[in-house]
Formats: C-alpha cells, sequence, structure tokens
C-alpha cells in the first residue's frame, strides 16, 4: 500500500503541474482578450459608420452598429468563459479528485484507470482524460456499483464490464491525506470525515459522498414528475442541486441555468444553497419562493399575507373569535374541493356574472362597465372565456383609438403644447419637417407641428389607459372573486362556508389578501384572462414540497405546463395548518411519474437520529448514519431566569468544543423575539425573521418554521415544554427544530416536558442539570 501511496501522490503533484501549464495558458489568453476588450469598448463609435441621411444611410447604420457590437458580445463572452475555466482549474489544484475506478470494459485488452471529480481535465495536448467530471456517463459505476461486474449508459447505448477497483480519496491543498478501496457504498470513512466537520453558512458540495439512491435523483431522465420523499438529513436537497448540475452538463448543448428554476421555503435558504452550483462549475438557476411570485402578481392590489405570518397566527391566536373559522377556512381553501368550486364558478360566468370596471380618460367616461358587459355577454357563447376577453380586448382598443383622435382637437392639448419645454418642442418640429419632406404636397408648418404636438401629448396622457387595458384591468377581478362567496348555487361545501365567507369578504374589503386566498385567486384570475404560463422554464424544481397544498400544486402545473418538476420533501415537516390533515408531496397520480425514498439520515449524529426517529410514526423506518456523537439533553428549569442562564451557559459549552453555527430555535417569532430581549446582554446574538436572506457564523435565534432545510452544529431548543408544544398538530414543527442539530442537541423546558415526546425511549436521552 505504501508503493501505492507514494504513486498517487506523484500522480497528484504531476496534475497540479498540468492544471499550472493550463492555467498559465488561459491567463495569457485572457488578458489579450481583454485588453481587445477594452480597445473595442475605446474605439466603438470610431469603427461604425454614422449616416442618417438617407433611409438606405440608415439601414447600413444599423447594420454597422449591430456587427460591431456582435464582435463585442463575441470576444465579452470568450472571456467569460476562459475566466470560469480558470476558476475551476484553481478548484481542481485544491482537490483535483475524489474517486478512482479500474474498468475493464468487455472485449476489450487494456483496463481503464478512470479518476473522478468535480471537473473534467486533459492532458496538455488534449488528448487524453487526467480527470473525468463527476457527471460524465462512466462516472455512475463509482456510485452505483462496486467491484465486479457493473455496466452504464451512454448516448449511444449500454457498455458493461468489470470493476475491478474502487478507491476513494481525500486530498487538500495537493496533499494526499487519506487512500482507501471501498465496496458498494461509499466508504463511511469519507462520509465522517465530511459530515464530522463544522456546518457552513452556505450548503456544502459532497459530491464526493453520493450514495446510490441519490445518484439515482440526480442522473434521472425519464420521468416528467420526479417525487423525491427524504427524510430530515437524507441529503435530498443537495442531490437536487448536484441534479441541477448534472442536467446543465447532460444537456449543455440546448438547456441553461435560465431553463431550470428552483422554489425554496425562504430567502434565506436561497442564500444557503446559492454557493453550490458555482463551485460544481455551473451558473446559478432562478431561484424564488412560492410567496414571490404571489406577491409580484397581487402586491400592487392587496396587503399580501405570507405563509410565515399565517404560520405565526395558527401557532399564537387561539384567542382570536375567529380563529376556528379561520383555520376551517385555511384548509378548505387549500383542497382539491375548493378548485372544483372554483371551476364551476367560472362555468357560471362564461353565461352570467362577471364584473367590469369603467373606462375613463380625465373624468370622461368612454366605456360604462355596463357597455363592457354587454359586449362580452353578446359574444358567442361557445367561445372560451379567454378568448372571448381577447375579442372584448380589440373592442375595447378600437373605442380608445377613436377617443383618443378626438381628445387631440381639445383646449387642454393646446394649453399643453404651450408650456412644453424647449427639448420637448424641437423634438416635435424636426418631426413636423421630416414628415414634410416625406410628402409631395406642401402644407403649412405650424399647422403641422400643432397636430404633432397634439399626437405626441395626447398619446402621452392615453399610456397609462392602454397600459391598464394591456392588463385588463376592465376586469373587476376583486368584486369577481368576492362574489364567488356570496354565489348562491348549490354545491358541496363545508358546514362552516357562510362563516368563512363573511370573514373572507372582511378581510377582501380591507384590501387584505389571506395566503389561502391567493392561489384561489390568481387561479381564478388566469381562468378568465388566459393562463400566464411559463414556457421558457424546462424544469422545475420545488423544495420543501411537504408544504405545498393540493391546490398550489395544481396551479404550478398550469403555470409550467411544459416543465419536468422534481418535488423533494418530508411530509413528517408538513407544519403549515393546510396540511395538518394529510400531507402529501403532490395531489394526484399523473402520468410518468416515479417516487424515490431516502429514508438514510446523514446530517446529524445516530444519537440525534435516534432520538428525533420516536417523535413521528413512522420514524422506525429511519436508519441513521452511523457517525457516533452525544445523546441530545433535556433539562428542566423552574422559572425563565434560570433558564436563560442554564442556556448561556450552554451556549459558552458549544463555543468552547468548536461549534461554529450554533442555534437557539423557538416556537414562533413573538416567542424568538422574547428570547432575544432576554438574552442578548448575556451572549453575541442576533435575531432572524422573515425578511433574513443571509447569515454567518455564531449564535442565532430563529423561529423552527423559517429553520428548514437548514443545518447547524448545535441546536438548543428554548422551550420544550407541554405548555409551549401542547397541541398534536405541532408535533411535526417539533420534529424539525430537533432535526436541525448535526452534533449536538439541547432542549429546555420551564415545567413538565411536551407531551409529544412521550412516543421517545428514555435510554435515547439524558436529563441536564
Amino acid at each position: 500500500m505504501e508503493k501505492d501511496w507514494i504513486k498517487e501522490q506523484k500522480r497528484v503533484e504531476m496534475i497540479q503541474t498540468v492544471i499550472d501549464e493550463k492555467a498559465e495558458q488561459l491567463q495569457q489568453n485572457m488578458g489579450g482578450v481583454k485588453a481587445g476588450i477594452i480597445e473595442l469598448r475605446k474605439n466603438f463609435w470610431e469603427d461604425v459608420t454614422v449616416n442618417l441621411d438617407e433611409p438606405d444611410d440608415v439601414i447600413e447604420t444599423f447594420a454597422s452598429m449591430k456587427q460591431q457590437a456582435e464582435l463585442l458580445a463575441e470576444r465579452e463572452r470568450t472571456h467569460g468563459q476562459s475566466f470560469k475555466q480558470f476558476k475551476q482549474l484553481g478548484n481542481l489544484r485544491k482537490s483535483p479528485y475524489f474517486g478512482r475506478i479500474d474498468f475493464h470494459e468487455d472485449g476489450e485488452q487494456s483496463v481503464d484507470k478512470v479518476y473522478i471529480g468535480i471537473a473534467s481535465l486533459m492532458d496538455t495536448n488534449n488528448e487524453e482524460f487526467l480527470i473525468y467530471d463527476w457527471r460524465a456517463p462512466i462516472s455512475s459505476l463509482y456510485y452505483d456499483y462496486s467491484p465486479g461486474p457493473a455496466s452504464y449508459e451512454t448516448p449511444s447505448g449500454k457498455i458493461e464490464g468489470t470493476m475491478e477497483l474502487k478507491r476513494q480519496y481525500i486530498i487538500k491543498n495537493g496533499q494526499l491525506i487519506s487512500m482507501f478501496d471501498t465496496g458498494v457504498t461509499i466508504g463511511d470513512s469519507l462520509l465522517q470525515e465530511v459530515l464530522g466537520g463544522n456546518a457552513n453558512t452556505q450548503m456544502k458540495s459532497i459530491v464526493a459522498t453520493i450514495q446510490k439512491e441519490q445518484n439515482s435523483i440526480i442522473r434521472n431522465e425519464r420521468s416528467k414528475f420526479l417525487i423525491v420523499q427524504g427524510v430530515a438529513g437524507s441529503g435530498k436537497t443537495s442531490a437536487a442541486l448536484q441534479r441541477v448540475a448534472y442536467l446543465l452538463y447532460r444537456y449543455r448543448d440546448t438547456l441553461s441555468s435560465e431553463n431550470i428554476m428552483l422554489f425554496s421555503p425562504n430567502p434565506l435558504f436561497n442564500s444557503y444553497v446559492a454557493t453550490v452550483l458555482p463551485e460544481l462549475g455551473e451558473d446559478n438557476m432562478k431561484q424564488t419562493t412560492y410567496q414571490q411570485y404571489v406577491k409580484n402578481r397581487l402586491g400592487r392590489q392587496f396587503k399580501v399575507e405570507d405563509p410565515f405570518t399565517q404560520m405565526e397566527y395558527s401557532l399564537t391566536a387561539m384567542d382570536d373569535s375567529f380563529y376556528e373559522t379561520r383555520m376551517k377556512a385555511i384548509q378548505f381553501k387549500a383542497s382539491l374541493d375548493f378548485k372544483n368550486i372554483v371551476d364551476q364558478y367560472i362555468s357560471y360566468l362564461s353565461a352570467q356574472g362577471l364584473v367590469f370596471k369603467n373606462i375613463k380618460f380625465r373624468d370622461r367616461l368612454l366605456l360604462s362597465a355596463k357597455e363592457i358587459y354587454k359586449i362580452f355577454y353578446d359574444l358567442d357563447s361557445s367561445i372560451s372565456i379567454p378568448n372571448r376577453m381577447k375579442l372584448l380586448f380589440d373592442e375595447i382598443w378600437k373605442v380608445l383609438a377613436k377617443e383618443e383622435l378626438k381628445e387631440r382637437k381639445k383646449d387642454w392639448v393646446l394649453e399643453e403644447a404651450e408650456l412644453l419645454d424647449k427639448e420637448d418642442y424641437l423634438r416635435a418640429y424636426h418631426r413636423a419637417q421630416k414628415v414634410q419632406e416625406s410628402e409631395d404636397h406642401s402644407f403649412d408648418d405650424f399647422d403641422r407641428e400643432q397636430q404633432i404636438l397634439a399626437k405626441v401629448i395626447v398619446r402621452k396622457h392615453f399610456k397609462r389607459l392602454r397600459e391598464a387595458v394591456k392588463n385588463y384591468k376592465f376586469i373587476n377581478m376583486k368584486a369577481v372573486y368576492q362574489n364567488l362567496f356570496k354565489w348562491a348555487e348549490p354545491f358541496s361545501r363545508p358546514e362552516e362556508w357562510d362563516e368563512i365567507a363573511a370573514l373572507t369578504l372582511d378581510y377582501l374589503q380591507k384590501n387584505f389578501m389571506p395566503y389561502e386566498d391567493a392561489t384561489p385567486y390568481l387561479y381564478l384570475q388566469d381562468q378568465l384572462e388566459g393562463r400566464k404560463s411559463n414556457t421558457l422554464i424546462r424544469h422545475l424544481f420545488i423544495d420543501e414540497a411537504q408544504d405545498y397544498s393540493p391546490f398550489q400544486f395544481e396551479f404550478l402545473m398550469q403555470l409550467f405546463p411544459n416543465s419536468k418538476m422534481t418535488i423533494l420533501g418530508d411530509i413528517n415537516q408538513a407544519i403549515y395548518a393546510h396540511t395538518m390533515n394529510a400531507p402529501t408531496l403532490l395531489s394526484s397520480e399523473l402520468e410518468n411519474m416515479e417516487k424515490i425514498e431516502l429514508l438514510k439520515s446523514y446530517r446529524s449524529t445516530a444519537e440525534i437520529v435516534n432520538f428525533t426517529k420516536g417523535l413521528i410514526s413512522n420514524g422506525h423506518l429511519i436508519e441513521p448514519f452511523n457517525r457516533p456523537g452525544n445523546k441530545p439533553v433535556l433539562t428542566i428549569v423552574d422559572n425563565e431566569e434560570i433558564l436563560h442562564q442554564r442556556i448561556t451557559a450552554c451556549v459558552h459549552q458549544m463555543k468552547e468544543i468548536g461549534h461554529e453555527t450554533i442555534a437557539i430555535i423557538c416556537k414562533t417569532l413573538k416567542e424568538s423575539q422574547h428570547a432575544y430581549t432576554q438574552l442578548r446582554e448575556k451572549l453575541d446574538v442576533k435575531i432572524f425573521n422573515k425578511d433574513a436572506n443571509s447569515y454567518e457564523k455564531g449564535v442565532i435565534i430563529i423561529p423552527a418554521y423559517l429553520a428548514k432545510g437548514i443545518e447547524f452544529d448545535a441546536v438548543i431548543i428554548y422551550n420544550a415544554s407541554n405548555k409551549q408544544y401542547d397541541r398534536e398538530f405541532e408535533r411535526n414543527l417539533f420534529y424539525t427544530a430537533c432535526t436541525r442539530a448535526m452534533h449536538d442537541l439541547h432542549l429546555f423546558s420551564i415545567g413538565e416536558q411536551t407531551q409529544l415526546m412521550q412516543g421517545i425511549s428514555q435510554e435515547t436521552y439524558k436529563h441536564g442539570k
């Protein structure tokens, strides 16, 4: 083995030499290209022929500018690609590869030694691969097989053979730290090395440790809908991001990061995962939250509630007289039963009941709501509502054109023309001159000038009205949605419908859009105006999918009709009110759908996993990774003063043993704010709310629902008492909070601990003093 070690270290050094040579060559090329770009930018207008005297000259000028701009764009693109390669070489230099397989292809004489890293590297002559990208077809052997018969798929077919060796490396800064041969799964010692370190404020890219089941997620190309149910810490988010990198590599000629979108749970999570794809050599995809999408569409008309405010209400507002009604409304409006009611209402609106707005200009009525109603319902009823809306739009546009012509002769236009500033006046004058030159007959310059001025002024004033009509603002969507709750048609509805309707109407009257109403409202709007589908996105990733309602899933499939979807979540972490009865990762069975289950948890130590799995009904299925640590500690205290003393001491202890990210997790934002007020004098601590979009190492206080998807070296549950966590539907929230811990979990309780811990074996935790 010692000979092997020397040989492998020499190879690492040889690779570094190749990388240095390539990097130097790239740097020289980049310098030349950069100088060319600067020169092109500096002399851009000197190299463009500008002549606007004749129509032909204008066309020639435009062509010259376009050619120069394209040349500049091409140089900038070349420089960008070279810089990306240069950065990639820098990453490879530190840790060139993490795996090797010796593969003997059937029918061949020689054995291929395949070294696998985060990017490919060829020799200086670009003839032979020294390192294969982890996404290359042959690299799948490393993740899927042990030594023995093995095969991999290529675009041209299946390659079969025998794997004679599977070796793993840990290389840091060009030095071989560890090397071992391994079997079917990725070696425990490598995983322990990676997972045993401190949590980072950004998610780590750990392609070296991808397991076989994660690899099947990353390389799945068959399914339109890929559903991943993964227990807490099973690596589902990591696999999803590496799936993005794989797809961008596999389809690099036809797919770009612009064609991929991730719906994540909150802005903080976006920051947490932002570094993974660039580290793998890919541009970041589009990232948003469902709330951001909703707010972008509704935010100008309503004060739109976010899911965290709704969550806070469900956890803290039990004394509100409308609480029970609101909770029923949240659950019902999330269901497909409510979607069916909306669909029935749309059928009713096809024949009658739509509400329109008057169209006015300068307080003058151009078209009344009644006239618009008549135009719409006089159209053939066999035509769909969206198509009739388009025909209605055309009619309104004609009316606007006529009214704009009339308006030009009004006194107010002449008065405004006299007040125009010099620049606008000269612009109109030059346009009048152009018209005179292009027409055979002569005319009074002054009259033409006045006509053009009038046209410019009226068009400017009509611009906002035209924009509103283009965006179908002539439909009174708010009134149409309100009328859904006054609609008298018989349909299947909950007993509390009248109370739900009254509460909803009250909210809407105040221009407040409850989170549970946002999706039905937008769905109804799209069914009337025409779907706002996004055909650019070809792969949609939905993380924490258990928090999406059946109605929201149906709506997303409508928004992204041509997109493949990767849907990731854990039904044991379904924490929102609309999921408390029947959490799901997708509301219905679909064609070309595949489900993959991840049951092994890698984030936390075995002791933490054995404790947390006792909190949920199907916890016995969860398999902890064999990484030993301390048992969770439950400390019961008599009052708040002692609680804060013990938490302060615990934080200092966690820091002393080297933990860099420590989270004090509270049930709600209200509790978080209280904890922060009490602890900020004793500790260097920060509080995180729903608007936080990044965090540094240190101690943070955070509500449980914002910590989803993130991990910390140590977690302190602020108050795990039965008074604080006393309802069954809070079980998943409590489980989610506890599963954020990688190395240490401390639970504090003022008085008796929560009844949610009754199913946990007392052997899985210890009592603190």
